[in-house]
């Protein structure tokens, strides 16, 4: 890492200050400092976005296009910085941290190859007489100046799903990257201001949470996306008039049904690799398993023999499986849970000791439904395992729940499976593999307190853009 970063202004580098430290995650040392910009560059930043809505609506396809491939070459280019970059500050391990920028670079692949093709569609109005020589056309129009707020578990690709189908949406934007990982972010910023993209199309703010309420609640904004946690829906109810998209996690489970025994040793490393890749941080992490009675012991011990060989430790080592979560105030928090837990009468497989931001891949079971390291979102390092009779228990396990991201279905059944999909209160339901399973054209977001709304490029856009209606009455 270099030893400074600006931040971004309306589309320029500011680099007033360096008053925000940036920690690796597993040193807990100094790895940077970035510029913070105060109250006024915020609104000097907004204001910019405003202006630039014209602009960027007459910014045409093809020169939208062509600012996301730059953004693919020049990524592509920096691949190897980006990823030192993402393993310091989010203590992502090193293997794990190129292939999210292996996303990063699809996402923006993606937009490029969409930035062409939204269109409309042409519509019979001839419904009636009275609809006689009428004809309607749709298009899609940028709603304008969108303001995007990221969480720190995937600093370089969930900034991606907001920055690229915006800049494809012709939508001018501000970006709060979280304060814990802000590099990555800031790295795009720089690659964005070398393309011609209209003056005030972006700014990069690196600001803390309780100075981020501009963002929210400045009515010239015509979006929120938001990734996060459940302060989403408070961030919601101060928006005002402005679309809002909320992404915020979940509690995820999955299914392993009675016809898996033949492909168990699958089914358990893909149930290791979802809960506990990297350290169990994600919104779709594999938190709690529910394993059909008949294969229950089978699995507990293969699955636990697999934790317990994880390897954890120093994320920039090319054999680190676990490396720290955030911080050591997460790592202590998701602890007490597990104490919490065991306390009221859930039992400890594995796992289960804290050492500063690291936390041992644990694994319990006979946890109670009201533990909180069951109905919240652990985002951590845990899994829950617990048996289950019928397949129908199952999906009601599953849907005892507050949240509904995505769920996973291992099952050969295919009764059971679309029993699954019609049943299970979930945003997307994954046959055959993880609930944290995710590709990046495809639709992906959740109900309940899991959010509102859809990401994945298309989609995004989709947000993005407000129909537009012309009616033609033909002479």
């Amino acid at each position: 890492m270099q030893k400074r970063y600006p931040y971004y202004l309306a589309n320029k580098p500011m680099q007033p200050n360096a008053d925000l430290e940036v920690r690796d995650k597993y040193s807990g040392r100094i790895a940077t400092r970035v510029a913070m910009p105060d109250d006024k560059a915020i609104e000097k930043a907004i204001a910019a976005a405003v202006r630039a809505e014209k602009p960027m609506r007459e910014f045409k396809p093809f020169q939208r296009q062509a600012v996301l491939n730059h953004c693919v070459e020049r990524m592509s280019e920096r691949s190897e910085e980006l990823a030192k970059a993402l393993c310091v500050e989010a203590g992502k391990p090193i293997h794990d941290a190129k292939g999210e920028v292996t996303r990063l670079i699809d996402t923006f692949r993606i937009a490029a190859e969409l930035a062409p093709q939204i269109g409309g569609e042409v519509i019979n109005l001839e419904i009636s007489e009275r609809a006689k020589g009428y004809r309607g056309f749709t298009k899609r129009v940028p709603v304008g100046a969108c303001s995007l707020i990221t969480p720190f578990n995937f600093p370089l690709n969930l900034v991606a799903h907001k920055v690229a189908p915006a800049i494809a949406a012709g939508c001018p934007f501000v970006l709060k990257p979280s304060e814990k990982t802000p590099v990555g972010a800031l790295i795009i910023g720089e690659v964005l201001a070398e393309t011609d993209l209209p003056r005030g199309a972006f700014s990069v703010l690196p600001v803390t949470g309780d100075r981020a309420a501009p963002f929210v609640e400045d009515q010239r904004l015509k979006l929120l996306s938001f990734t996060g946690g459940q302060i989403g829906w408070d961030l919601k109810s101060r928006a005002g008039r402005k679309k809002v998209v909320l992404e915020l996690g979940g509690n995820a489970a999955c299914i392993v049904d009675a016809d898996q025994g033949d492909r168990l040793d699958f089914v358990v490393d893909r149930l290791i690799f979802g809960a506990f890749y990297q350290s169990g941080q994600s919104c779709i992490g594999v938190q709690r398993i529910y394993v059909h009675e008949s294969l229950y012991d089978q699995l507990k011990r293969k699955f636990v023999n697999k934790t317990r060989k994880l390897k954890a430790g120093d994320p920039k080592k090319k054999d680190t499986f676990l490396g720290p979560m955030i911080s050591a105030d997460a790592a202590e928090r998701l602890h007490g849970w597990i104490l919490d837990a065991k306390k009221a009468g859930a039992r400890v497989l594995c796992g289960g000791k804290r050492n500063g931001a690291m936390l041992d891949a644990t694994v319990l079971e006979n946890v109670p439904a009201d533990a909180q390291v069951s109905c919240q979102e652990a985002f951590g390092p845990v899994a829950l395992l617990a048996p289950f009779h019928s397949f129908d228990d199952a999906i009601a396990l599953v849907n005892d729940s507050e949240y509904g991201l995505q769920a996973g279905v291992f099952s050969n059944d295919l009764t059971h499976t679309l029993q699954a999909w019609d049943q299970l209160e979930q945003g997307g339901v994954v046959v055959g593999d993880i609930p944290s399973f995710r590709v990046d054209n495809m639709p992906y977001g959740g109900i309940k307190r899991s959010g509102l709304g859809r990401e994945g490029i298309r989609y995004a856009i989709e947000d993005m853009t407000e129909l537009r209606l012309m009616v033609i009455r033909d002479a």
